[in-house]
């Protein structure tokens, strides 16, 4: 079906078609047994406490301001993290801020965290609880003149309403949020996070966004911290604003963070270089480029515990999920797995 309705979706602005989707979500008529998939429970994954009913997530930025995460549940994701969630209401930046590379299936995009803000979306999660695993992504907003402060905030209030919060340090779009892939700043932003839980008996997941344009020097002192005060997981990784020189598609020159296919054996290197330095101690939520039970798979092997699309949904729609689901149940039966857990990290 959804390739009958691409054309039209694919004339819209991509922001005003994502917008469109989030209004027809909102009524909830989508049938769960259209993505039901055989033999699921050999893609259960026990993690953070948790038994999610399979490994695919869909990553935040797509129900930014928790309107519709039961109605995307029902496509078959076994958890969605939503946000980013900000202190204060934002617009973001400037439209238009969204780009489709249709040659290169990835996207840019500039959004600069546009959401309803963490009162608003509290309240949201409190009064439609999730039928399944939820995240929260959390940062800053662009005018805070002390960003370690909002996330503070943010992470005091949602924890509450969320099964795990990631903190968000590495969006190409919000100026001076990298800065805390440096080491003083991270360490000083971690003591503030830890303090923060043992205060308040937070007990809910912490992980920790990266980005894509590390270096080693970086990877290694991340590794070090994480490690240092006791951060459960990372998600690897987030947009690039980097990598485009290969692109062919007119849109290539947008500022802003890439996504896609082009973002695919980028993350799953740093993947790789994470789990061979970690090898399980810190989880690993694997994005960029999955699209199909193989691209999905390759993550695991590199060593992630679950992984997350976003970029996949728009060009390939709903069934995404079940045909990844159905993809890699034929690839733990070829290669004589029992189960996904089996499968993190044999590749690294």
């Amino acid at each position: 079906m959804f390739s009958i309705f691409r054309p039209y979706i694919f004339s819209l602005d991509p922001e005003a078609a994502h917008d469109l989707a989030i209004k027809g979500l909102k009524f909830n008529l989508i049938p769960k047994s259209f993505f039901e998939t055989p033999n699921e429970h050999l893609l259960e994954t026990k993690i953070f406490g948790r038994t999610f009913k399979n490994p695919i997530g869909l990553a935040a930025g797509f129900d930014k301001s928790a309107e519709v995460y039961n109605s995307l549940f029902k496509f078959g994701f076994g958890f969605i993290e939503i946000g980013t969630i900000t202190p204060k209401k934002q617009f973001g930046n400037a439209k238009p801020r969204v780009f489709r590379l249709e040659s290169d299936k990835a996207l840019i995009n500039r959004l600069g965290f546009n959401n309803d803000g963490l009162e608003i979306i509290s309240n949201r999660i409190k009064n439609n609880k999730p039928t399944r695993i939820l995240g929260a992504n959390i940062g800053p907003n662009k005018s805070s003149q002390n960003k370690s402060d909002d996330f503070i905030t943010c992470l005091k209030s949602i924890h509450t309403h969320a099964d795990y919060i990631t903190i968000n340090i590495s969006s190409p779009n919000t100026e001076g949020l990298r800065d805390f892939h440096e080491k003083e700043i991270l360490a000083e932003l971690l003591r503030k996070i830890n303090q923060t839980c043992n205060k308040m008996k937070i007990d809910k997941p912490i992980l920790f966004k990266i980005s894509p344009d590390i270096n080693d020097t970086d990877l290694s002192h991340i590794i070090e911290l994480i490690l240092k005060f006791k951060i459960q997981g990372l998600v690897i990784s987030n947009s690039t604003d980097k990598n485009k020189d290969t692109l062919t598609d007119e849109n290539k020159h947008e500022v802003g963070g890439l996504t896609g296919q082009p973002l695919k054996n980028i993350s799953t290197n740093l993947i790789k270089k994470f789990y061979k330095e970690l090898r399980g101690k810190v989880k690993i939520i694997g994005v960029g480029g999955v699209d199909s039970g193989e691209s999905a798979f390759e993550k695991i092997t590199a060593g992630a515990n679950l992984v997350q699309l976003y970029t996949g949904l728009i060009y390939k729609g709903p069934g995404i999920v079940k045909n990844i689901k159905t993809d890699m149940i034929k690839i733990l039966k070829s290669e004589n797995i029992n189960n996904i857990e089996e499968a993190v990290g044999i590749n690294s």
